[in-house]
């Protein structure tokens, strides 16, 4: 009778503890998929409580208003900063001599992206109400003679480093956007441009070898953007060696990376956003599961539906630095619109993309010239992308 009663007992116990493995195996399964990013997003996306993502689109309002910021300046001297390295008191000249091209809108750079917005306008808008005017200060600026000009004072034993390398990278995406266009005056450009083109490619595959560490700051000198935009050129144009270099070194620079410190930003002078930049040029350079992998460790907090982040605030808009938070707006739509175009499952940061356009967008008006000369080429470029 004992040996039946302990007998009784023990397949009881062997009963329960079968039980109790399966009930483990089903909430370790369970548990598993609630930890998933992409199961939890999509069952989320695909919810009633995902709000209605509006698409922003570029309207040709907006084009004939924002096309005229480019105009007033492209062709202005001054104000005007040189950014200049003078090897004597020879090297010393106005804007407009030493950059006969690109010497309006401030500086440099502003200048060009002003040409590359305007391009693109021309591009997704014929009917431009500035057409006619826009098209006569492109072909005025955009000579032969005067990029060879440019071409020569890159060439100075100063200036090796000149627009290092926001500078550079605007000038490929205004080539890229002139290449793109099946126009018989785009390729006149183009091939004006070309000698200044290929100037700054060299000058891409000469740095970005002896560039041990990436610079991770939110303005000119953010390596992830200098990279993002040169990639876009060579990938559009069948550049192989510049489009291999671009690739090893961001792997080199970030692959590594995890837990960007999104509370950090953004700095008080920041226009870029540097967690994004660099999130912008990996989803160009890494395999779609290979990006999601790695975006999951480097960013962890944008896989969550209810992801938000406040937008970047401008004290005074007249103050040429602190502005910069208006352009740190559009960048980051930028950089989102990206990574949810390239990742499904991050649909939901379109919305927190429109929410900083929205924001940042009513205060590019007609006005302070710290603004005007350069911010409507950020929300062209974030519109764009917007609808991309």
């Amino acid at each position: 009778m004992q040996l039946k009663v302990q007998k009784t007992l023990h397949l009881n116990f062997k009963h329960k503890v079968t039980e109790m493995k399966k009930i483990a195996l089903i909430l370790l399964v369970a548990l598993i998929a609630a930890c998933s990013p992409k199961n939890n997003n999509q069952e989320k996306l695909t919810g009633e409580t995902l709000k209605e993502i509006k698409q922003l689109t570029l309207t040709i309002e907006q084009a004939n208003h924002l096309s005229k910021l480019p105009l007033k300046c492209m062709q202005q001297e001054y104000p005007n900063k040189l950014s200049q390295t003078l090897g004597s008191e020879k090297d010393i000249d106005t804007p407009k001599t030493l950059h006969p091209a690109f010497y309006g809108c401030f500086d440099w750079h502003s200048s060009v992206h002003g040409h590359w917005m305007l391009v693109k306008l021309l591009k997704l808008f014929p009917g431009l109400e500035n057409k006619d005017e826009v098209i006569n200060k492109l072909a005025q600026n955009i000579t032969a003679e005067n990029i060879l000009v440019e071409v020569g004072y890159f060439k100075r034993e100063t200036e090796k480093s000149y627009e290092r390398t926001y500078g550079w990278a605007w000038l490929l995406k205004l080539a890229e956007e002139l290449h793109t266009w099946d126009s018989d005056f785009a390729k006149e450009l183009e091939t004006n441009l070309q000698p200044l083109t290929d100037l700054i490619v060299g000058r891409y595959l000469d740095f970005l070898p002896r560039l041990n560490y990436p610079i991770r700051v939110g303005e000119h000198t953010n390596t992830g953007f200098g990279l993002a935009f040169a990639w876009d050129y060579a990938n559009t144009v069948g550049n192989m060696e510049l489009k291999s270099l671009i690739e090893q070194r961001a792997k080199d620079f970030y692959l590594g990376d995890i837990g960007c410190p999104l509370s950090w930003e953004p700095g008080g002078y920041d226009f870029l956003s540097p967690c994004l930049e660099e999130a912008d040029i990996m989803r160009r350079v890494l395999p779609k599961e290979d990006f999601r992998d790695w975006l999951a460790e480097f960013l962890p907090q944008l896989s969550s539906p209810d992801f938000s982040w406040e937008q970047g605030k401008v004290s005074d808009r007249s103050d040429g630095k602190l502005v910069h938070l208006d352009g740190v707006n559009f960048s980051r739509a930028w950089c989102l619109y990206g990574i949810a175009s390239t990742l499904e499952e991050y649909a939901h940061l379109k919305q927190v993309a429109n929410e900083h356009i929205q924001f940042s967008l009513p205060n590019i008006v007609d006005g302070d010239y710290m603004g005007e000369h350069w911010l409507a080429s950020f929300a062209i470029y974030a519109l764009d992308m917007a609808s991309s």
